[in-house]
């Protein structure tokens, strides 16, 4: 385990009251799509012991249990535990405080990860991306989601623009931070994660291209269902061009 390894991560935004919950009013396609991406990973699958790293109040945890014979939510913030008590009480998911860069998993305990809406937190991945490759067994399988900075809008911009997409993190923080030490908001360049995670030892195995239809006016005028039903013909598809705010990407521990 790595117990005595301190994090330098802070996840102070969902301790001060933050109810996250309240979040995913509203939000019933982007729920459905991310369900869908998983589904679909890892359709016809079965694991021994997983984790959902950075999972919040456990929204995709009890999804996760669907496939896994246990299932363990490791969350940093305990504002997101307590509401997991509820959100989860009658599962049996286990609930531990954990940081994302100091996994409190033995070497290779693991078989399947998730990671879902965690990397708009993380600047720099390596730490997390290291803990993540050492806790999953050989051959584990580890599905992290990606803020994506290169979506068709931005791509299409800067191609107007004459400019390259950036190869590191972009701040997308709209409101000055309260605190110094304050969780950050960025999107990364797909290709460099990739590389990241390579590094780390997870190799790409598959991609998809996630809430394609993330429009406010959409919603307003399409039902959800109806969404949902297109978004999951277009999530293969259009990963090839990393089409969506978000790309899914499945890892294999080598």
């Amino acid at each position: 385990m790595n117990e005595d390894k301190p994090s330098k991560k802070v996840a102070d935004q969902y301790d001060r009251g933050y109810d996250y919950t309240q979040y995913w009013n509203n939000r019933d396609y982007e729920n459905a799509a991310e369900q869908v991406a998983i589904r679909r990973l890892l359709k016809g699958r079965r694991f021994t012991k997983a984790a959902d790293v950075g999972g919040g109040f456990g929204r995709l945890a009890l999804l996760l249990r669907e496939y896994a014979d246990r299932v363990t939510l490791a969350e940093p913030s305990q504002t997101q535990l307590d509401a997991a008590e509820t959100f989860l009480a009658a599962s049996d998911v286990i609930k531990e405080r954990q940081q994302a860069d100091a996994l409190k998993f033995a070497d290779g305990e693991l078989d399947l990860i998730t990671m879902v809406r965690v990397m708009h937190h993380i600047p720099e991945p390596t730490a997390e991306f290291a803990e993540i490759a050492r806790v999953l067994a050989p051959g584990g399988t580890a599905i992290i989601e990606v803020a994506n900075y290169g979506h068709f809008k931005n791509r299409r911009a800067f191609k107007k623009a004459g400019k390259t997409l950036p190869k590191e993190p972009v701040s997308i923080r709209t409101v000055a931070a309260d605190q110094p030490d304050a969780i950050a908001f960025v999107n990364h360049n797909i290709d460099t994660v990739v590389s990241q995670l390579a590094a780390a030892g997870l190799t790409l195995q598959s991609k998809l291209s996630v809430s394609n239809l993330r429009s406010q006016k959409l919603k307003r005028i399409v039902p959800a269902k109806a969404l949902v039903a297109v978004e999951r013909v277009l999530q293969k598809p259009l990963a090839a061009s990393d089409f969506g705010p978000s790309i899914f990407l499945e890892l294999r521990k080598n």
